[in-house]
């Protein structure tokens, strides 16, 4: 039973009557009441796997009337308001047949961190130094980092809620427009699938940094046969895929840090101390970009932003197979948190670390090579006569690139096939191996995936760039997306009078963050590409890579709307409650308690 503005809901499935019992709490009194379904609410076909929603309202009534219906003094009549269906349980039929729940928290949480940690912190962080300086650089990612903190924190709430298939994608659909949804959704399809030959191609210029006198095609061809093989077998075997190339990078970046603390304290034979000087010398902490004084210096900090982003692109897959994910309710929103935590402090003090040992005017921050020869950890080991570094670095980002278009393929396919179980997308793309993979939603990656060729004809550096270039402000989208999922349900649950503490996951701080988020992200979209708007600086290419989505993302958006008229979801239809007592009733939902060796594990559990 529900306490509304306008009465109480009361939720029955495959009866033909519902009995009543009222509560009224400023009497103190009890009326209860027989509601019938007659055949224009609800009929036995109706009900056939459904359940059928009824909305009351209640009404006090005279005395007289009272005497008529059980002798109260004063009573309540309920009546029908609305009536609509609804599946049996928030999770299509089909996630729960045809999906295997495979991953386990620490695989959603290694996804994450292995989409997220890559070419933007190994190689991306020195041109972020040498365009804003080391603070300034280390503001702007605090910057993004507080919003990713939100981000995650709604995703989780939301999806705590809504476990299911396609994340952020079909929580709109559920919370704001299916219009969103299809928007957002093919939008993320499209992203996803792009990144592939993006990250494969990256992958080729890395494997030239050895040898270049193979022809690329072949380099091409293995990684694609290796992204297939791991996109069809078990998703429990991808999710160890994951795991394990998340926790090499860890290493790594671990690894790097403690280094690059070693040689700045002058740990190295024969080396200085560095301390700070960089952050003093030659331009300080800050660097002039585009103009001069404090305002070059702001705009400096805010062309970080976009390296910023690409950088944390990819934490919000980790709900994308929510319904592959044991115990999704729990896992996913402590996977939300934990995955922020641990991102968050690699990536400053990994920029922390970059502007102590590089100075911001170091020629070598630009090298567009787009193998391990621009990263400025191997800069700086150089510089310190470590010869080994340059190699092993250029290994761990080969990975990362690999491992990056294995998280595009989770995120890609499983937003396909949570648009076509709500019909936003052809069938077919639902059918399901013995294993639970959607076996047409890989075959389309695949389509895509060959795109990566062009690179055997054109220099592989600029295909990546072509790529990367096409999906960068599909991120801020998503984020967006997010953002405005949560505060619908905020909207949502005050409008029917429900507590964020029925929630299965809540905290007091997201409703404030999301709309720090929402607005935050907005304003980054729409000034992305600022630099091409300032004198001198016109880039046609740049200009469609930074805004390009948006007006793609709109035109989808009025288009399906016009086409299939659909409308916003009433705050009082969204099914809460149902989802809140079917969280109640998942015999998976469950606090976890670590036991053992768990309690030790920091880095991934």
């Amino acid at each position: 039973m529900i306490t509304a503005q306008n009465g109480v809901i009361f939720f029955f499935a495959e009866k033909r009557f519902l009995t009543a019992d009222v509560t009224l709490q400023d009497l103190g009194r009890v009326a209860s009441r027989v509601a019938t379904c007659s055949d224009d609410i609800c009929t036995s076909g109706q009900t056939d796997g459904k359940t059928a929603i009824l909305v009351f309202v209640m009404e006090e009534t005279s005395n007289a009337d009272a005497e008529k219906n059980g002798g109260y003094g004063s009573t309540a009549v309920v009546t029908p308001q609305h009536v609509y269906n609804e599946d049996v349980r928030i999770v299509d039929e089909h996630e729960r047949k045809d999906l295997v729940r495979g991953l386990k928290q620490r695989h959603i949480q290694m996804i994450a961190i292995a989409g997220a940690i890559g070419t933007g912190l190994f190689l991306g962080l020195g041109s972020s130094i040498a365009t804003a300086g080391p603070l300034g650089s280390l503001l702007g990612y605090l910057f993004v980092g507080a919003i990713v903190c939100a981000v995650q924190f709604a995703l989780g709430e939301v999806t705590a809620l809504f476990p299911v298939t396609g994340s952020f994608v079909r929580h709109s659909e559920i919370l704001i427009d299916p219009s969103l949804a299809f928007a957002i959704g093919w939008n993320v399809v499209y992203g996803a699938f792009m990144s592939v030959p993006s990250e494969i191609s990256a992958a080729v210029v890395l494997i030239q940094y050895w040898n270049d006198s193979v022809n690329p095609a072949v380099w091409v061809t293995i990684l694609i046969v290796l992204s297939v093989l791991v996109a069809v077998i078990f998703v429990g075997v991808y999710g160890e895929v994951e795991f394990f190339f998340a926790l090499l990078k860890i290493l790594l970046v671990v690894g790097v840090i403690i280094l690059g603390l070693v040689i700045d304290l002058g740990g190295v034979p024969g080396k200085p101390r560095l301390g700070f000087h960089f952050w003093k010398n030659p331009t300080g902490p800050f660097v002039e970009y585009i103009a001069d004084g404090a305002w070059g210096r702001f705009l400096g900090f805010w062309a970080v932003m976009s390296n910023a982003v690409y950088s944390f692109s990819g934490v919000e897959s980790l709900a994308m197979a929510a319904a592959e994910t044991q115990n999704p309710r729990q896992n996913i929103p402590k996977a939300c948190k934990r995955v922020f935590a641990r991102l968050t402090i690699f990536y400053l003090l990994a920029i922390l670390i970059v502007g102590m040992l590089v100075s911001s005017k170091d020629d070598r921050l630009n090298d567009e090579s787009g193998t391990a020869a621009q990263s400025p950890f191997v800069i700086a080991a150089s510089d310190a006569g470590i010869k080994a570094i340059p190699s092993i670095v250029n290994a761990v980002v080969l990975t990362s690139a690999w491992s990056a278009s294995n998280q595009s393929i989770l995120a890609g396919t499983r937003t396909l096939y949570g648009l076509a179980l709500k019909g936003h997308a052809p069938k077919f793309f639902i059918w399901t191996t013995p294993y639970g993979i959607p076996y047409m939603c890989v075959a389309l990656q695949v389509a895509f995936s060959f795109l990566s060729y062009m690179c055997v004809s054109s220099n592989a550096l600029t295909v990546f760039f072509w790529f990367v270039d096409l999906t960068a402000a599909g991120v801020l989208i998503s984020w967006i997306a997010i953002a405005l999922n949560h505060i619908r349900l905020m909207q949502a649950l005050k409008k029917q009078g429900i507590s964020p503490e029925e929630l299965p996951w809540h905290n007091s701080l997201t409703p404030y963050g999301s709309w720090f988020a929402f607005v935050s992200c907005v304003i980054l979209l729409l000034t992305g590409g600022f630099t091409v708007f300032t004198k001198g600086n016109w880039d046609p290419s740049s200009f469609v890579s930074s805004y390009l989505d948006i007006p793609l993302v709109l035109v989808v958006y009025v288009g399906y709307k016009l086409i299939r008229r659909t409308k916003f979801i009433p705050l009082q239809d969204v099914p809460i409650r149902q989802a809140i007592e079917e969280a109640q009733n998942d015999p998976e939902n469950v606090p976890i308690k670590a036991r053992g060796w768990e309690r030790l594990n920091i880095l991934w559990g």
